[in-house]
């Protein structure tokens, strides 16, 4: 997909707060530190559009980029290992489910993985969640450059078990560092939006 513009809009912690008007959503979601800023720099070969952090559980709001004046690519917040107080992390809960029970502009929902890792309880419970409201889902395993092919083909299949990924939703392996995967990650994105790549 030709990016033309992309811009941050604003964030929520409330769905009133969430951009009004019809153009569709496309969600990122994943534990803390999966890289969702990076992907979505890289989608939009933009280094800064989201900001990328060390420190996991940065992202604790809803945040919305416009991306050619036609749709929305939505980072959420991380789930998983970071650091903030239980009450927290039970309000990010509400704030997300909220978000994807209830937001009628979002089309689907890119899951992110490490794919250096087995699927933890937390993504296994994000991909249920998906599933039980009926959400388009691509599920994409970051971090690619990290290990090597073999690995990697290794790693999606545990993936694709641990997770039982139903046969219809994608499971995209992708690298921010060398683009790979990118292609078909916007194809996904294009198909849900309805917009050509």
């Amino acid at each position: 997909m030709k990016i033309t513009t992309a811009d941050f809009e604003t964030s929520a912690v409330k769905l009133e707060q969430c951009p009004a008007g019809d153009y569709p959503e496309v969600a990122l979601a994943g534990r803390s530190n999966v890289g969702k800023s990076s992907l979505l720099n890289s989608l939009v070969n933009r280094k800064r559009l989201a900001r990328t952090s060390n420190t996991p559980g940065r992202t604790q709001l809803i945040n919305f980029f416009l991306i050619n004046g036609s749709f929305y690519l939505v980072d959420l917040p991380g789930y998983g290992f970071a650091k903030v107080p239980a009450r927290v992390k039970a309000e990010w809960g509400q704030m997300v489910e909220g978000y994807l029970s209830q937001r009628k502009q979002l089309r689907g929902v890119l899951q992110l993985v490490d794919v250096r890792h087995a699927p933890t309880a937390d993504d296994l419970q994000m991909y249920n969640w998906l599933k039980y409201y009926g959400i388009p889902t691509a599920v994409v395993a970051t971090k690619a450059d990290k290990i090597s092919r073999g690995r990697s083909v290794q790693n999606l299949a545990v993936i694709r078990k641990t997770i039982s990924i139903r046969e219809e939703d994608p499971l995209l392996l992708f690298s921010a560092v060398t683009g790979h995967g990118k292609d078909e990650v916007w194809k996904v994105i294009g198909e849900w939006v309805h917009i050509g790549s």
